[in-house]
């Protein structure tokens, strides 16, 4: 789950001394081991994301072949799109979403709730221009073993503290049955909305055959392994 300053820095076509100048100057998460900087992947795909630098997905791939991670259109028909989320705070949004989301059995969705708000706490999942990714820090674990994404477009523009000040009014948010599955998606997901065409398409917002033939291309320009 951990990558060195060496290899981050090869896979994205940077040198080391850029990989370092984030860790001590623009809060790239790592800590030392051996005297050498490790980064954990969870916290490198928050920071990217949160900076909007664009990170190979291959790097957050699955090493065991037998695991199938799903697509984000796979996810995302699974878990559903909603349009026009009543609330006005991120609680009571979130607490929307989390209503409409497919939770594992034994899942409480108000533990669920609250664990979301104490992510929001540790720093905003808004990624700027409207869009925010409210995830937990590990994955929600389902026992069936599918992972889901929901998109939800609020009715009402929030202040979820973005970076760049503007008020979210769309909302990602992962259920997935493992780390590896979280990862997948997550940063497949950041590919995706790298693209403005994409982004456009949200804020329109699109309908949901719009935006699903929308996801499924885009997923084409996926770099493969």
């Amino acid at each position: 789950m951990f990558l060195k300053v060496t290899d981050l820095a090869a896979s994205i076509g940077v040198d080391e001394k850029t990989v370092l100048n984030w860790i001590k100057n623009k809060g790239l998460p790592a800590h030392k081991q051996d005297d050498r900087y490790r980064i954990n992947r969870v916290d490198l795909l928050e920071w990217a994301t949160n900076q909007g630098i664009t990170i190979p997905p291959e790097i957050f791939a699955a090493s065991d072949e037998s695991t199938h991670l799903s697509t984000v259109s796979e996810a995302l028909q699974y878990g559903g799109i909603f349009y026009d989320l009543p609330g006005n705070t991120p609680e009571s949004a979130l607490r929307e979403v989390v209503s409409r989301l497919k939770l594992p059995p034994g899942l409480d969705p108000e533990f669920l709730l609250q664990t979301l708000l104490a992510r929001e706490a540790l720093g905003s999942t808004a990624l700027g221009n409207g869009i925010a990714i409210p995830h937990v820090r590990n994955p929600i674990v389902g026992r069936a073993g599918e992972s889901a994404i929901s998109l939800c477009f609020l009715k009402n523009p929030i202040d979820f503290d973005a970076v760049d000040g503007q008020p979210v009014t769309i909302l990602f948010t992962l259920v997935t049955p493992h780390v590896k599955g979280h990862l997948n998606l997550l940063a497949k997901l950041a590919f995706l909305l790298h693209d403005q065409s994409f982004q456009n398409l949200l804020h329109r917002p699109g309908s949901e055959t719009e935006i699903m033939t929308a996801v499924r291309a885009l997923e084409e320009t996926i770099p493969r392994r």
